[in-house]
């Protein structure tokens, strides 16, 4: 839908606000809101938008509780890869022109195209590159450091853009975890009411061997910014054990069934939708800039979403196009 003073109007307050306006205050629905709005966005109800948490629920075609819904419908189709399925082969086309391991570190516009410095980590030795355009698929806060001479609108956005923290773990199990028959069957998603995690996803639950072998379960736990020093400071054995204690409730057998875990710390995972940041003029001047230089990242759209990112590299690619000629 076009932006408009009525959208303005839910962008410029937080979801809580507008469902305290409407007496929506019932204790299992905010739990089960504030959930929607951290899996999507890295933080609660309190802290997204209106515009955000209405936008998730808009954006979908209805939940129905676990038996009510028709044999069938909206069935989940997932790749034990994940996301990783879907990059490697919009990767396979490219493979001859694709240069990795190479860590970027300024990049300058000139009058004939771009300039980009880079460091070769498997030789040790640093690169320039000459482009006649390029696209930088990173978030703005790292755009507006790359760029010797970032535009205006760079600065205004990547300085109001907040980034959630995140901690990742997955879980290797010396077999799958025991249906204990309590709750919605287990599938891909698993989510305990009360949880301070998000549960953790099956990639594997899909798998059509009966051998019942060992398995990988992986568990999210979204941080407020505040805990992004936590994050940093505290042990891989503390984090574990917290991701262990969380699942245990859950699965009693977990703990006997875990071979090791490995963990990822995200400092700035995800940016946040706050109010204010899906009307944001600065993020509106990003995408329609011109030039040798295009931005392609979730962060202008103002959350972070597979959809949003493909649609903004697909936009910058045709601009970098267009620029070219």
């Amino acid at each position: 839908a076009r932006w408009s003073a009525a959208l303005a109007e839910l962008d410029g307050q937080t979801f809580a606000t507008w469902l305290d306006a409407r007496g929506l205050r019932d204790e299992r629905l905010r739990w089960y809101l504030d959930y929607a709005c951290r899996d999507e966005y890295g933080a609660d109800a309190g802290t997204v938008s209106a515009w955000a948490g209405l936008h998730y629920f808009a954006g979908r075609q209805g939940f129905h509780a676990p038996g009510d819904d028709a044999p069938g419908r909206d069935a989940v189709f997932t790749w034990p890869e994940g996301n990783a399925w879907l990059i490697q082969r919009l990767a396979l086309p490219l493979a001859g022109r694709l240069h990795a391991g190479r860590l970027v570190h300024a990049v300058r516009t000139e009058r004939e195209g771009v300039q980009v410095d880079a460091w070769d980590i498997a030789s040790g030795r640093p690169e320039r590159w000459q482009a006649r355009a390029v696209v930088m698929a990173v978030p703005l806060f790292v755009a507006a450091r790359l760029l010797a001479d970032p535009p205006p609108a760079l600065v205004a956005a990547a300085s109001r853009v907040r980034y959630a923290p995140w901690l990742v773990g997955n879980l290797a199990l010396r077999e799958p975890l025991l249906d204990r028959g309590l709750g919605a069957p287990a599938s891909w998603d698993n989510v305990r009411y009360g949880s301070p995690s998000l549960g953790y996803v099956d990639a594997g639950h899909q798998r059509l061997s009966p051998a019942a072998g060992p398995t990988v379960i992986t568990a999210y736990w979204p941080l407020t910014t505040t805990e992004r020093g936590a994050l940093l400071a505290d042990s891989a054995s503390d984090w574990g054990r917290r991701i262990v204690a969380d699942l245990q409730a859950a699965h009693p057998d977990l703990p006997e069934k875990v071979q090791h875990i490995d963990l990822a710390r995200h400092g700035h995972a995800m940016s946040i939708p706050v109010p204010g940041t899906r009307g944001s003029p600065a993020l509106a001047a990003l995408r329609e800039l011109r030039g040798t230089v295009q931005f392609a990242h979730a962060d202008l759209a103002g959350y972070s979403v597979f959809e949003e990112a493909f649609e903004q590299g697909e936009r910058a690619g045709q601009a970098a196009i267009f620029a070219r000629r």
